[in-house]
């Protein structure tokens, strides 16, 4: 509090308000550890907000702690608890009182959960049911989920939030049911706000070089091959098919830089919290698509490397194009892309340079 004398009579009393840690909301971030969990701890607590990270760690590094303190300078609270403990998540929901979860955890590898559906619908429908129960037993009452675009089923046109739902993968229908169920979970509890947010292919990373994609196991995506391709640990990339109705025959999809996507979660957090209930569903996409071959030119140019490929035989069931319509986005909650691909590429390489093997260390030869 400043106090200015005008003139001898006149006094003006300005007040520099900061909102306090006290104040803030706590917002908990389940599978936050990870590669999009992460990146959105680090713009929540750029955003003032008190963030508590829940993980158990199945599928990310807990180094990643130190390196979000290096770039907040904040430590972030990591409990170390299994969704699928329904009194552990309880029990942490009673004693810190969130005020806002955003939902990250899951299991996610499409082939994966081929092999094993019965351990993807275990872990991630049951584990979301203990958080939606244990939101219900602290007074939580705003949740964000992070589901996919792998919910629509096949479309080429851009796909918008009407488009017609169906999945070709357990992984896929894990999350189409957990969507129905927060819908009616939100029916049921009127002063439930759920925001729904269907992703579509986030690539690069923190523009610091210290957060970023590191696959524990073989990588489900294009970028984190090109990626090691680039720092040899991988010869060459394999490109399913260069024989689409596309401009040079490769497949299109709609990337979005991994930071667009994480303040994504910041404006739907921010409706949901001033919702006094019901669901929303927004895309978060570019609306823009992107070929393979696109993908790896720009990637030779941030890196200077060359990107050795070889065409291989398309894989069955996919699309020649898949690409976002954000509008909804944009109209509901004023988000948009911000970052380009040169972003995308020059972000990952800084990653991946300096982390040749993601948070792991290098293996002894």
């Amino acid at each position: 509090i400043s106090l200015q004398q005008i003139s001898t009579q006149v006094f003006v009393l300005s007040v520099v308000f900061k909102p306090s840690s006290r104040m803030a909301k706590h917002i908990c971030c389940t599978g936050g550890a990870g590669y999009i969990g992460s990146h959105t701890v680090v713009k929540l607590l750029e955003a003032g907000f008190k963030v508590s990270i829940m993980d158990n760690l199945m599928n990310a590094n807990p180094k990643v702690m130190d390196r979000i303190k290096e770039i907040t300078g904040q430590d972030v609270p990591l409990f170390k608890q299994d969704m699928c403990d329904e009194k552990g998540v309880e029990d942490l929901f009673v004693a810190q009182k969130f005020d806002g979860i955003i939902h990250f955890a899951g299991l996610k590898a499409v082939g994966e959960s081929v092999a094993k559906p019965m351990w993807y619908y275990e872990n991630n429908i049951v584990g979301t049911l203990n958080v939606l129960k244990a939101m219900e037993k602290s007074g939580c009452k705003a949740i964000v989920f992070s589901s996919s675009a792998t919910v629509y089923l096949p479309c080429e046109e851009p796909l918008d939030e009407s488009k017609p739902l169906g999945c070709s993968n357990p992984y896929g229908w894990t999350k189409y049911m957990i969507e129905q169920i927060m819908q009616d979970a939100a029916k049921a509890n009127k002063e439930l706000a759920v925001s729904i947010l269907r992703y579509f292919n986030p690539v690069g990373a923190h523009p610091s070089g210290r957060i970023g994609e590191s696959p524990s196991s073989y990588p489900n995506n294009l970028m984190p091959f090109v990626q090691q391709v680039a720092v040899g640990r991988r010869e060459c990339l394999s490109v399913f098919g260069n024989d689409y109705a596309t401009p040079d025959g490769t497949g299109v999809r709609d990337y979005i830089h991994v930071d667009d996507l994480a303040e994504g979660h910041i404006c739907a957090l921010q409706k949901a919290l001033a919702m006094s209930g019901g669901c929303i569903i927004h895309n978060l996409g570019s609306g823009k698509g992107a070929s393979v071959m696109d993908m790896v030119k720009g990637f030779e140019a941030a890196s200077g490397k060359s990107i050795p490929y070889k065409v291989v035989d398309r894989r069955p069931g996919d699309l020649a194009t898949v690409v976002a319509n954000p509008a909804k986005a944009k109209a509901d909650f004023g988000w948009e892309v911000k970052r380009t691909l040169e972003d995308m590429c020059s972000s990952a390489w800084k990653w991946q340079s300096n982390n040749p093997y993601g948070y792991e260390d290098a293996p002894s030869s």
